[in-house]
């Protein structure tokens, strides 16, 4: 999903690489992170706010948040972590951009989709909970095919529309809405099973 051509050990052993230059202080790392990260996150930047100009920007804070960051944390997949502070940054900023406005674009719908499923997780006082939800979530995606998880994943974590997600899968509308739907009502009864809900 990351677009990256390296094998698995080889992508593990050029981040610790670039994770050493974060904690030495070296300024190249953060050249090294845009050279093999800047295209991942830009195209989840981009997919949330479809703005180049502040795509780049939300990316450059991300790097910025990585270089604060580490040391003293040592994230465990820097591809991830990368992946998760931009889309975070991204959503912060659309939600800022459209405060006056409801609706506006695929983060409020697909989040209003999840909502009735995962309630109450945003919660600060709930950070157990949140742990627990995060855990119960990736036993969930695991269990997937590897279809249903990238029209999940493209739909929940990079807010792809749903016609989006049709034209990369060859998936009619209809199917990417009912695979949707189907997938919300697994995770629900999950939830539900393992007391999360």
């Amino acid at each position: 999903m990351k677009g990256l051509s390296h094998r698995k050990g080889d992508d593990d052993t050029e981040d610790q690489k670039i994770i050493d230059l974060y904690w030495n202080r070296s300024e190249n790392a953060i050249t090294e992170t845009a050279v093999k990260y800047g295209r991942y996150c830009t195209s989840i930047a981009y997919g949330i706010l479809k703005s180049r100009e502040d795509a780049q920007e939300c990316v450059s804070d991300a790097y910025l948040m990585a270089w604060n960051a580490i040391p003293p944390r040592r994230p465990a997949d820097l591809g991830t972590y990368l992946g998760k502070i931009t889309r975070n940054l991204s959503i912060d900023r659309l939600r800022t951009r459209n405060r006056d406005k409801r609706g506006g674009g695929e983060m409020p719908l697909a989040l209003e989709e999840l909502e009735e499923v995962v309630v109450g997780s945003d919660s600060p006082e709930n950070e157990a909970i949140r742990k627990e939800l995060a855990a119960s979530m990736n036993r969930f995606l695991r269990e997937l095919t590897v279809q249903e998880r990238y029209v999940f994943l493209r739909r929940y974590w990079y807010l792809d529309s749903l016609a989006d997600i049709a034209k990369n899968t060859g998936f009619s509308g209809s199917k990417v809405a009912s695979m949707l739907f189907r997938l919300r009502g697994r995770l629900k009864k999950q939830l539900i099973k393992e007391e999360l809900l």
